[in-house]
C-alpha cells in the first residue's frame, strides 16, 4: 500500500477552515450594484440567508467550517491527488503532472463542496426550499443531494439544451428529490417573456437564473442558491486547494503551473486560491492558467465591465469579465462553461495579471479528454477536458524547453453522464464553435452602464 493510499484511509486531514482570498488582495474589487438603483449593495436578504451574506462581504482570512458541514464532507473528502504518470509517458514530457480528482463526490464533481455549506446555513435560518439554475447539471445534482441530506425541497431550472443532452443528470436530481424544469419555461414571468419572443429558445444560465430568482422572491419559505461566481461560493471551494497544498507537500513538490477550467469560476478558485495566497503574500512565482471555451470566451474576448448577472435584471450587477447578459450559448456539450460572466474575484485577478486565460475549441478539449481517458483510465467531463487541454499544452511546452516542470490541474468532475457527448464525438457529429466578436460588441450595448447605443 502506498503512503498516499494510507493518507486517505487512515488520516482525517479535512481542512478546518475555508480560505478567503479577499483578505490578501491589495487592489480594489468593485462592489455589487443594485439592479434598479445602480448603487452599491449587498446580496439581497430576501434571496440569501444572513450567514452567506456575511461571508460574501468578509475580509477575514480564514472562516471556520461548521462541524455539521465537515461531517458531510467526510463522505468523500479529502479527495485524492494523483500523478498522471501514464499521460506523462504518452506525451514524452519531463513535466510532472498532478491532478486533484473531485469526481469521487456522490454527484461526481466539485459542486457539493459549496452545496452542502449553503444548504446547512439555509436550514439553520429556517429555510424550507432552495431554488437554483444549472447548466450541465452538476450544480443542480449537487444542490439536490445537499437539500436531501438537510431535509429541504430543491427546485432546479436546467438550461433546456442541457436538459435535452443530459437526461441522466435530470434523473440524478430527481433521485435526490430535486424538482427539475427545462429553462426557459412557462412557470415564470421571465420564462414566458423569453418564450414569447423565441419559442424554440435553447436557454442560457442567465435565463435560468432569472427563473430561479423569481420563484425564490415570491416564496417566503424559499431562498435562492448559486453554484458559482459569488465570493462565498468560491470560498467554500477552497477545501480543494487547501488539501492540495498538503498533498503536494507529501509528494515533495510544488506546482509551477496551476490549471483549471472556468465557467463561472468556482472549481478553479477552489484549487488556485490557496496557491495564489503564496504568490500574493510571499511572491512565489507560480503561473495560473484558466481554460475556457471558445464558444463562451468570457475572459479571452470579453469586456471587464459592470453587467447584470441574469437576463431579466433581477440579480445584482457585478463588475466582471463578460460577453454580455444577453448571451445565448451555442449547444456545445461543456454546459458548465456557458455562463456569460466570470466571478468578480477571478476577473479582478485576471485584470491585475495574476491569472492567464486561454480558450479552447470543443474538439480540442474532447481530443485531450480522450487522451487522458486512454492513459489514466478516468473519463473526464467535457468541462474538465478543457483543463486537460491546457495541461497537455503546458506539458508539451516543458518538453520543447527540456525543462522539468510541475503541473497541477483540477479534475472538476467525471464524464459518466456525458456519454451522449462522447458518442457524438466518435460519430464526428461535434463541431467547433467560436463566439463571434460582433455578437460580443452588440451585447456590450446592453450593459447597465452604457447609456445608449448608436
Amino acid at each position: 500500500m502506498s503512503e498516499q493510499t494510507k493518507y486517505f484511509l487512515e488520516e482525517d486531514r479535512l481542512p478546518e477552515a475555508w480560505y478567503n482570498i479577499a483578505a490578501d488582495i491589495s487592489f480594489p474589487v468593485p462592489p455589487l450594484l443594485h439592479p434598479q438603483t445602480k448603487e452599491p449593495t449587498k446580496l439581497p436578504p430576501p434571496l440569501f440567508c444572513d450567514a452567506l451574506i456575511e461571508q460574501e462581504e468578509s475580509k477575514e482570512r480564514f472562516i471556520e467550517i461548521p462541524e455539521p458541514v465537515r461531517d458531510v464532507l467526510r463522505l468523500w473528502r479529502p479527495t485524492p491527488l494523483f500523478r498522471a504518470r501514464r499521460l506523462e509517458e504518452a506525451l514524452d514530457t519531463p513535466a510532472h503532472i498532478y491532478y486533484k480528482y473531485e469526481g469521487v463526490s456522490p454527484p461526481g464533481s466539485h459542486k457539493p463542496n459549496t452545496a452542502v455549506a449553503q444548504a446547512f446555513y439555509s436550514k439553520q435560518a429556517g429555510v424550507k426550499k432552495l431554488t437554483t439554475e444549472t447548466g450541465a447539471g452538476q450544480w443542480g445534482s449537487a444542490l439536490s443531494f445537499a437539500c436531501n441530506l438537510f431535509d429541504m425541497a430543491c427546485k432546479v431550472y436546467m438550461v433546456k439544451i442541457s436538459y435535452q443532452q443530459k437526461p441522466y443528470r435530470r434523473v440524478m436530481m430527481q433521485t435526490w428529490g430535486g424538482d427539475v424544469t427545462p429553462s426557459p419555461s412557462e412557470e415564470t414571468r421571465a420564462g414566458r417573456a423569453i418564450l414569447e419572443k423565441d419559442p424554440d429558445c435553447l436557454g442560457s444560465l442567465g435565463m435560468a437564473i432569472s427563473e430561479a430568482v423569481e420563484v425564490a422572491a415570491m416564496d417566503d419559505e424559499a431562498k435562492y442558491s448559486l453554484g458559482s461566481v459569488l465570493n462565498h461560493v468560491l470560498l467554500h471551494q477552497t477545501v480543494i486547494g487547501e488539501e492540495s497544498l498538503d498533498q503536494m507537500e507529501m509528494a515533495g513538490e510544488y506546482p509551477d503551473v496551476v490549471i483549471g477550467c472556468v465557467g463561472g469560476g468556482s472549481n478553479y478558485s477552489g484549487l488556485a486560491f490557496p496557491f495564489l495566497r503564496d504568490r500574493l503574500t510571499n511572491g512565489r512565482e507560480t503561473k495560473f492558467v484558466a481554460a475556457e471555451s471558445t464558444a463562451c470566451p468570457t475572459m479571452t474576448k470579453g469586456v471587464y465591465a459592470y453587467d447584470y448577472g441574469d437576463t431579466a435584471h433581477m440579480a445584482p450587477i457585478a463588475k466582471m469579465d463578460t460577453v454580455g447578459h444577453t448571451f445565448v450559448p451555442a449547444g456545445i456539450h461543456a454546459g458548465g462553461l456557458r455562463y456569460h460572466g466570470m466571478a468578480p474575484l477571478i476577473s479582478a485577478l485576471h485584470r491585475e495579471g495574476y491569472i492567464e486565460p486561454r480558450a479552447y475549441p470543443q474538439l480540442t478539449a474532447f481530443d485531450a479528454g480522450l487522451q487522458f481517458a486512454s492513459t489514466e483510465g478516468i473519463i473526464p467531463a467535457p468541462e474538465t477536458s478543457h483543463a486537460i487541454a491546457a495541461t497537455i499544452e503546458e506539458a508539451l511546452k516543458a518538453k520543447e524547453a527540456g525543462e522539468e516542470r510541475v503541473l497541477l490541474f483540477g479534475f472538476s468532475g467525471h464524464g459518466h453522464f456525458d456519454m451522449a457527448a462522447f458518442e457524438a464525438y466518435f460519430a464526428d457529429e461535434l463541431e467547433d464553435y467560436e463566439h463571434p466578436e460582433q455578437a460580443i460588441k452588440d451585447a456590450m450595448c446592453q450593459l447597465p452602464d452604457v447609456p445608449a447605443c448608436e
